[in-house]
């Protein structure tokens, strides 16, 4: 590699990184950058990191910082320990990170204080809601990145708002539509994903046939509360009695629902229930479905994208073009309004929306032509 060629480490840690990094890699290596790729080793297991990257086609990471779980202190800490020897040997003209997770905020601070420029792909996204661990990342990396790529026109007004140079800020789309959109052809059918899941009574070919609703929890706010996930679950169990209900399992909420006493109402009638799936059988489920309710802010944007309805079981999102133009509608918690939603989308056909400007699948390409400009 030349003495010229500028140098923009790229750095992942967990699951919603690897949607996002796969389109920037191959659009800086298009445009004749150097892309190496560090993994923090946040997301470790089989079901969570590897079939993502076989999935994605990613590149295996130069280096894997092999951190694992642990509190948000023991895990940035660590990070951050060992993120550090590996910008004094590679010595980046620019660290770039993705998202909102502990890896982003733990390498953005390592890079800033050894004058290594920052770049955050999108950036400025806000629920407004600080007791979100994410929001306190998203919020710190703004104010630390030298460049934040934004995937919609409400995240340049939040940066502006929190004394963000325009300069510093550019509107370039969502490099996870860059994925969903090059992938779309390859998603894995969802009855075959639904035969050969294992899962309860309700699951096979007659499930994706029929109809059914997909639905994902992971966050803490809904499923490390008792009350809140025994309510979440009673929604469950009235939706089950009407529509089939497919449930790919986080561990964590696996785990929150075996200490709750609350995992036997998912094998009823009408219940899927099964591990987590990779990116491909994910896709070809939310194709499949007639309703998404999901606490994930990937999900609000790609069903958004694909036009399917969405219900987020969450008081706020930091994705709030995906309820001003897209499917999604923010629901809360509160029983009797998930259910009214649930049962309009059944009525109606729900929100059809409209895919954001710059949507496209091309903004890998504008986040690579911004940084051979710069760099």
């Amino acid at each position: 590699m030349g003495a010229d060629v500028k140098t923009v480490l790229c750095v992942v840690g967990a699951r919603p990184n690897f949607m996002k990094i796969g389109p920037v890699i191959a659009a800086l290596k298009a445009a004749g950058l150097a892309a190496p790729l560090v993994h923090t080793g946040q997301h470790y297991d089989e079901g969570m990191n590897d079939r993502f990257f076989r999935d994605l086609g990613l590149p295996q990471p130069e280096i894997n910082l092999d951190v694992g779980s642990g509190s948000h202190a023991q895990q940035t800490g660590e990070i951050m320990r060992r993120f550090e020897p590996v910008l004094d040997r590679i010595d980046p003209d620019a660290v770039l990170v993705v998202g909102d997770v502990n890896s982003t905020i733990a390498c953005a601070l390592v890079a800033v204080k050894k004058g290594i420029r920052v770049v955050h792909v999108e950036a400025g996204l806000r629920s407004f809601d600080r007791a979100m661990p994410e929001e306190i990342n998203r919020v710190l990396t703004d104010q630390i990145s030298d460049l934040l790529f934004t995937t919609e026109r409400h995240a340049e007004a939040n940066l502006r708002r929190e004394g963000i140079d325009p300069a510093r800020i550019v509107f370039v789309g969502n490099v996870m539509i860059d994925t969903l959109r090059a992938n779309l052809e390859r998603a894995v059918p969802a009855a075959r994903t639904l035969a050969g899941s294992g899962a309860g009574s309700g699951a096979g070919s007659g499930v994706a046939a029929a109809g059914y609703v997909l639905v994902t929890l992971h966050r803490p706010s809904n499923v490390d509360d008792p009350v809140v996930l025994a309510r979440l679950v009673g929604c469950l169990e009235a939706m089950a009695a009407e529509t089939p209900v497919v449930c790919p399992l986080h561990p964590r909420t696996r785990a929150r629902l075996n200490e709750a006493g609350l995992i036997g109402r998912l094998r009823g009638p009408g219940f899927a229930v099964m591990e987590p799936v990779g990116y491909l059988e994910m896709l070809g489920l939310m194709q499949g479905a007639r309703l998404v309710v999901t606490d994930s802010g990937g999900l609000q944007e790609e069903t958004t994208a694909l036009g399917i309805p969405c219900l987020t079981v969450r008081e706020n999102t930091e994705r709030p073009i995906t309820v001003d133009e897209g499917s999604n509608t923010v629901v809360g918690t509160d029983a009797a309004v998930v259910m009214a939603a649930y049962r309009d989308v059944l009525a109606s056909g729900g929100k059809a929306g409209r895919i954001p400007e710059l949507w496209d699948g091309r903004a890998g390409q504008r986040i690579a032509h911004v940084l051979a400009e710069r760099l």
